[in-house]
């Protein structure tokens, strides 16, 4: 079970006070009151990198972020996704989902950009790219060094996008290696996958909590 801390407020001064498990605690002076239980999520600093989380962005706790990773407004990263932005940074945009079991790494000259209203299938792997506003990327797919996929583009599931290819507007890339196919998608395609995902940021801030 991940380790939950307590945050407390002092009854006479209203200073907030972080309990921890584990921590030896003695009598309060005064009485004090539980307010919220803090779910806690993996989310390290490596050195002075450390990942910034807007508040209204979802991160589920069985996800994993570590280093100079930005997660913008109503965003969401979902159960195993890893985002290490170690050797470069990684920067997700405002209202994108990264889903289940996706990967998004960086190298030390390549950082990994993805903008506004993305959709990030289950188990996608993402590596020095860029997938610009209003794309979607298909569950498993692969998108690798210096890739630009451009704006309501589409990768479909299990495409392997090779080094240096360009996904134009509105195309479609698909298969392995990934062929493109131009002018097969319109804008609004996604609007609903999108919605759906803001939602569930939303709904999950709200209301998730662990029973075991």
């Amino acid at each position: 079970m991940p380790e939950m801390s307590f945050l407390t407020a002092d009854v006479a001064t209203s200073r907030p006070v972080t309990v921890h498990p584990g921590a030896v605690r003695h009598p309060p002076l005064r009485p004090r009151r539980v307010f919220r239980c803090d779910r806690s999520m993996p989310v390290y600093a490596l050195g002075e990198k450390r990942p910034v989380i807007d508040p209204t962005a979802f991160v589920h706790p069985d996800a994993v972020l570590i280093g100079d990773v930005t997660i913008g407004a109503e965003s969401s990263v979902w159960p195993t996704a890893v985002l290490r932005g170690d050797h470069g940074a990684i920067r997700v945009g405002a209202q994108t989902s990264v889903q289940d079991g996706a990967i998004v790494h960086c190298t030390r000259v390549l950082d990994t950009v993805i903008g506004d209203r993305c959709v990030v299938g289950h188990n996608v792997h993402l590596e020095g790219c860029t997938i610009e506003d209003d794309c979607l990327i298909g569950s498993g797919a692969v998108v690798l060094h210096r890739v630009v996929v451009h704006r309501y583009a589409l990768v479909g599931a299990q495409a392997m996008v090779t080094n240096d290819t360009e996904v134009p507007s509105f195309a479609m890339a698909l298969g392995v290696p990934a062929k493109i196919k131009p002018d097969m998608v319109t804008p609004g395609d996604f609007d609903d996958a999108v919605k759906v995902y803001v939602h569930n940021a939303h709904w999950y801030n709200a209301d998730l909590r662990r029973i075991d």
